[in-house]
């Protein structure tokens, strides 16, 4: 018997929430549910548990980035705009994904990422 899409999602989702509960403080399992909420449309979800893993992991360029792409996904521009400045500085580099990433769409015309994009972007 095939499953459908939906009950596939709520069913990692649970099985993780459930791993989270066991073990508040497993980063891999926080940046997993982060990624799930926010596909499935919980956004409010995915930015708690972007912000939970900043503060496990403070020098990780990678949550930085998706934590900003969860402000974006808010609606706070300027809090992910702050934000992808700091995972910039702490090493984030893949210019490529920033430029397409759909969960960055409300800041692409925003001055402030069109020249953080310029200043990432490789010169020739």
């Amino acid at each position: 018997m095939a499953r459908d899409k939906n009950s596939d999602s709520a069913f990692e989702i649970s099985f993780f929430e459930n791993v989270l509960r066991r073990d508040p403080g497993y980063a891999d399992v926080i940046e997993i549910l982060g990624g799930l909420y926010t596909k499935h449309g919980r956004v409010a979800d995915g930015l708690k548990m972007d912000r939970k893993l900043v503060k496990l992991q403070p020098a990780n360029a990678t949550a930085h980035y998706n934590l900003a792409c969860s402000l974006a996904l808010s609606r706070r521009k300027a809090d992910a705009l702050r934000t992808l400045r700091h995972a910039v500085h702490l090493g984030y580099r893949d210019f490529d994904w920033m430029e397409q990433d759909p969960d960055l769409e409300p800041l692409k015309n925003h001055p402030e990422f069109v020249a953080l994009l310029e200043q990432l972007k490789p010169h020739s």
